[in-house]
């Protein structure tokens, strides 16, 4: 007997979702028809009414807070309610269909739109389908991702507190036609809030506002959200206020100190010295960065640079290359090359310069030519130059093309890898500089105190 139940429950359950779905295509045929409804029309049972309009935001997440360009984006749900008059059915007449879900552009919805955005696209909502009672109650839920200007003050940072308004109203009706009203006197939903890592979310009131401009007599209403949010200051307090106030307690210091002791001015000297370092090391880091990211088509290593940085220097601090060790021998050697290919390049024509060829195939050439203006056949193997000579020529020159080009790209690859090479011994030099400094000073300045050691 059981079973027998279970199937007849079963076949009612089925039978009945068979015949829903044609109830909805003739409900959704009906409503929808172009002869009974238009998008354009607002859906009012009198013209001369306002239709009523019920709005809400649900925020989910501040994404950011841009100060500079003062910009609040955040996720958020928008809520609107309204009565449409032509979107009404007896549900017992389509087979008990209470509701159905419409894609906006099929049926009338308020153009409420958030008029301090600052979204390239101006409107960031997604749209989403219209839940239609069988009453003509709309409920609209689009959710986006809002950009919206906010006048954004920093004169109390890191102790801050922001408020950004969030200004919604309708683009086209004024308030006899549309009358937009806040759906809770609370302000916004804030149930499923995310909690933002730098800013503490204190509240987000609402307000209506009724507005009379002098250019029209209508009335325009908005429904304006206040964001108010607070820095987290823990990042902060121990990044940027704990060293500064430390610093300031160290100067303070000073003044605790007997006037007849040399400790004041030394503490100050310490101080000064310490400063400097500081602002010594960040415009040398700024040097090293410029000399690392160095390229072949940009800058030219000049010669007192490759003497101090890739010879000299290196020399000194004892570093070395991959598979080239610098000593003084070489470094001399080195130099006395440079000169003697000098030497060598100012000899050579400047005809074997431009071109890179030796003076022998110039000479060759240039008697081949004077060869043949004085009548004779370029055939004959009494000449100068043969064909088969100038053959080889022309195809030595191809390949002296594509040596070039290797040997430019090799260049090139070379002068990057000096450069960085350059950038890593002048950060060599100051870390030994500065530990140096730093060494000397800290010992110089608790020598100086004649309490330093207890007796």
């Amino acid at each position: 007997m059981s079973h027998i139940l279970c199937i007849a429950l079963l076949l009612h359950v089925v039978f009945q979702s068979s015949i829903q779905g044609p109830h909805e295509k003739r409900l959704l045929n009906h409503l929808l028809n172009m002869d009974y409804y238009n998008t354009l029309e607002r859906p009012v049972a009198n013209e001369s009414e306002a239709l009523e309009v019920k709005f809400g935001l649900t925020l989910q997440q501040i994404i950011d807070v841009d100060e500079k360009n003062q910009i609040l984006t955040t996720n958020a749900w928008l809520n609107l309610e309204w009565n449409d008059y032509n979107l009404r059915w007896n549900d017992s007449e389509y087979g008990g269909v209470k509701d159905l879900r419409i894609t906006p552009n099929k049926i009338w919805r308020p153009d409420v739109l958030m008029y301090n955005s600052a979204d390239e696209g101006f409107d960031g909502t997604y749209h989403t389908n219209v839940v239609v009672r069988h009453n003509g109650n709309c409920l609209y839920v689009p959710p986006g991702i809002f950009k919206s200007t906010c006048k954004i003050d920093i004169t109390w940072f890191p102790f801050d507190d922001q408020n950004c308004d969030m200004k919604f109203g309708s683009w086209t009706y004024d308030g006899n036609q549309l009358s937009l009203e806040l759906k809770d006197e609370a302000g916004g939903d804030l149930s499923d809030f995310i909690t933002n890592g730098e800013w503490y979310l204190l509240g987000m009131p609402g307000k209506k506002n009724v507005l009379v401009y002098q250019c029209c007599p209508e009335p325009y209403i908005d429904v304006t959200f206040t964001i108010q949010i607070r820095r987290r200051t823990l990042y902060y307090f121990f990044n940027l206020i704990v060293p500064c106030v430390l610093i300031s307690s160290m100067a303070l210091l000073g003044f605790t100190l007997p006037p007849d002791s040399g400790e004041k001015l030394t503490l100050g000297t310490y101080f000064n010295c310490i400063m400097f370092m500081v602002a010594s090391s960040v415009v040398l880091t700024v040097v090293v960065l410029n000399y690392h990211h160095r390229t072949a088509d940009i800058h030219e290593m000049p010669p007192w640079v490759k003497s101090l940085f890739l010879q000299w220097l290196p020399w000194i601090l004892g570093l070395n290359r991959p598979g080239k060790k610098i000593t003084r021998k070489t470094i001399l050697m080195s130099n006395r090359m440079k000169e003697l290919e000098l030497k060598e390049r100012s000899s050579k024509s400047l005809l074997a310069n431009v071109l890179d060829i030796d003076d022998d195939f110039r000479h060759c050439t240039t008697a081949n030519s004077s060869f043949m203006r004085s009548g004779g056949i370029s055939l004959d193997d009494s000449g100068p130059c043969t064909m088969a000579q100038r053959e080889l020529q022309l195809i030595l020159r191809e390949l002296q093309f594509i040596t070039n080009r290797m040997k430019k790209a090799d260049e090139e690859a070379e002068i990057i890898s000096d450069w960085k090479f350059a950038a890593m011994v002048v950060d060599r030099f100051c870390l030994i500089v500065f530990t140096l400094f730093t060494i000397i000073a800290t010992v110089a300045v608790l020598l100086s105190a004649p309490h330093i050691i207890v007796q």
